[in-house]
């Protein structure tokens, strides 16, 4: 008997599964609209493009110097360019809009795509205000849109691997203090674009400098470990180390969070020798330490030594921000209190009001 037809079939029986796969995996992916090419960020939106990981249907753009730039880089389409996203929103219908611009603009976006039911991943933090970001929850709520927003360090599996340890595993006890590093030489001293430069050192645009800047991280982190509450007050004090650099903005800032049981620092600069984003939590028994994106330190109670581990890889919702909005919006993950949520960065926008009120006042200022 022979084998062929068999051999026919089994083969045409794979290659129908092979598109079967191809099909789920392009309907698997995004289709997003893209508010803004002026933040570095973008650059991390559109490897993911070249990548075939994301679909880009729309860009909203009015910097002529920086569509020529994205177009000739990414050999994009004339026809996904539009001058500004109310325009790209009346001929597009994305899942979602990404906005990667200043964050003073972040509230334009929302007020554009939450009418039209489209949910809103923004770059940290939320907002410059909390006028602005309260507005930015109100329209999120009456649209019944999620509103969500992203941080590089929620990715890290060190952070997501410390939280697990601190949480379910009880591993340190009751939290007590955390302390979190975050910044780098300065934007100008490692090179970021012109338009990137231009806005982050702008305080109405930006908000302030390092405080904003890398100050969002730590007061990320913090509402995230401590369950999703405010602390009871916030402490502040910045510096102009270099003034000629960055003549209208803090490049340093040092930030203490008070909660009842818990003490926080944020340390967040734009002077520091080499590149930074770590976060150190004692407890009641015990020390953990997210050294970098990967590396963790432990010291258990009664424990002599340290012990250095890698931390496991991440499941792909948890990995990065597409497959976490992807999962979203599948309704597979429901985003109350976690490091994406608006629960947890409007607080973050309040911690970072106060901080400004305090390092210009002298004085501790209580969170309502």
């Amino acid at each position: 008997m022979s084998h062929k037809p068999i051999r026919k079939f089994a083969f045409v029986l794979l290659a129908t599964f092979a598109v079967f796969f191809e099909a789920k995996a392009q309907q698997a992916k995004l289709n997003v609209a893209v508010a803004g090419l002026n933040h570095d960020h973008i650059y991390l939106i559109m490897n993911s493009y070249q990548k075939g990981e994301v679909n880009i249907i729309g860009i909203a753009e009015s910097n002529p110097e920086l569509i020529q730039r994205f177009k000739q880089r990414y050999k994009l389409a004339d026809s996904l360019f539009f001058h500004d996203l109310p325009a790209l929103l009346q001929k597009r219908k994305p899942d979602a809009v990404l906005a990667y611009n200043a964050i003073s603009d972040h509230l334009a976006v929302v007020e554009a795509a939450a009418p039209l039911g489209i949910a809103v991943m923004v770059e940290k933090p939320l907002a410059t205000t909390v006028k602005d970001a309260e507005k930015m929850v109100q329209l999120a709520k009456k649209h019944n849109i999620h509103l969500l927003t992203n941080y590089e360090t929620t990715w890290y599996p060190s952070n997501q691997e410390a939280y697990l340890n601190i949480k379910e595993q009880n591993l340190i006890g009751e939290v007590r203090k955390m302390i979190v590093h975050d910044g780098h030489q300065g934007p100008k001293e490692i090179g970021v674009s012109k338009e990137f430069l231009s806005w982050l050192t702008d305080p109405a645009k930006n908000g302030a400098g390092a405080l904003v800047d890398f100050g969002c991280y730590g007061a990320n982190l913090m509402t995230w470990l401590m369950n999703g509450r405010a602390p009871i007050s916030v402490s502040a004090i910045t510096h102009q180390i270099k003034p000629a650099i960055y003549p209208k903005v803090d490049d340093d800032a040092t930030i203490l969070l008070e909660y009842p049981d818990a003490t926080g620092i944020i340390e967040a600069s734009w002077n520091w020798p080499f590149s930074i984003k770590d976060l150190e939590v004692f407890g009641k028994t015990g020390y953990i330490q997210a050294v970098n994106d990967r590396q963790l330190r432990l010291k258990e109670n009664g424990k002599a030594d340290y012990k250095v581990y890698q931390a496991k890889a991440l499941a792909p919702a948890y990995a990065g921000s597409l497959g976490y909005l992807a999962a979203v919006l599948r309704k597979e993950i429901v985003p109350e209190n976690d490091l994406s949520s608006l629960e947890n960065n409007l607080i973050v926008v309040k911690i970072l009001e106060a901080a400004k009120m305090s390092a210009k006042s002298g004085k501790k200022v209580m969170i309502k």
